[in-house]
């Protein structure tokens, strides 16, 4: 089998050499598009593939269409709304993703980004200490848990919200659940943002949540931007100079954010959150291997367009 590994921003070398030897390893052959400039490289690339690891790389209709031998498609990370899933599922391609692998490096960040802006973004001043201070978790998955984890370090009090989460689990770790987003918002200091961008959780955050939010508090979004109504962002931080908004997700309208509000708002220049040595080799790893898994067994576990 061929297993074209398409990103426009390649993995590190320590990963494609891994990615390399479990596929070739596996008796397939690994072929790589790398650094790609127009969609036009990858429809060419893709034609004779029968599987492919992406990244950020948009896998859409197109794509699915001209790649006629395609069987798995297997987004490096855990979010994977750049995978058409539907064209996809019209073709019979499996389309998975690799939960956990950059969970850890996504969290980090998370906590970076807390202390940097509770520090006026090392800006002269008086900033503030985390210890002592409430972090609600909005999403309680891999990335939630890790924060969470991380948080108690600091001495922070950690409160979480998800519906799909049984409370007992949350409890297990020490961890305070809430009855509902609306309580979530309210008792969070920091509130860091971990929900995938669906259909309901797109633009959901704006003003009913933010203006629930404590004086002095600040919004944490390692996810997606989608889930931000930029708009209504906009609105809130003008009507409340008290809060601040931290994103590793360039918001549309950014640079007027910049402008308007300063060291309130900050977004990283590029999508940061698994932009670390070892979340790019677990990440690239564990897609080779759940594709030389399903061509030998034909294991599914992962597959999200079920």
């Amino acid at each position: 089998m061929k297993i074209l590994v398409a990103t426009d921003k390649p993995f590190a070398k320590a990963a494609v050499d891994g990615i390399r030897n479990i596929v070739e390893g596996a008796g397939h052959t690994l072929a790589l598009l790398e650094k790609y400039t127009t969609p036009q490289e990858l429809l060419a690339a893709v034609k004779d593939a029968d599987a492919m690891i992406v990244r950020s790389d948009k896998v859409t209709k197109e794509v699915v269409d001209a790649a006629s031998n395609l069987k798995i498609v297997v987004r490096a990370g855990a979010g994977y709304d750049n995978l058409d899933l539907d064209a996809c599922t019209s073709r019979g391609i499996v389309a998975m993703n690799t939960p956990g692998q950059n969970s850890n490096a996504v969290a980090e960040l998370a906590i970076g980004m807390m202390i940097f802006m509770s520090r006026n973004c090392f800006n002269p001043g008086t900033g503030s200490e985390l210890k002592g201070k409430t972090i609600g978790i909005h999403a309680y998955g891999n990335v939630g848990r890790l924060v969470a984890k991380l948080a108690k370090g600091f001495d922070m009090n950690v409160i979480a919200f998800d519906p799909f989460v049984d409370n007992a689990k949350v409890k297990a770790d020490g961890v305070t659940p809430v009855s509902s987003i609306e309580e979530l918002y309210e008792k969070s200091d920091f509130l860091s943002l971990h929900i995938p961008a669906t259909s309901e959780t797109k633009k959901s955050v704006g003003t009913a949540l933010m203006s629930r939010m404590p004086k002095g508090a600040c919004l944490i979004n390692t996810a997606r931007k989608e889930v931000i109504n930029e708009d209504e962002l906009m609105e809130i931080l003008e009507k409340r100079p008290d809060l601040k908004y931290v994103t590793d997700i360039a918001a549309d309208n950014q640079t007027a954010l910049n402008e308007k509000f300063g060291i309130r708002v900050f977004s990283t220049p590029k999508k940061m959150g698994a932009e670390t040595g070892e979340a790019n080799v677990n990440a690239g790893l564990a897609s080779a291997n759940q594709i030389v898994k399903f061509f030998a067994t034909g294991d599914k576990t992962f597959q999200v367009n079920k």
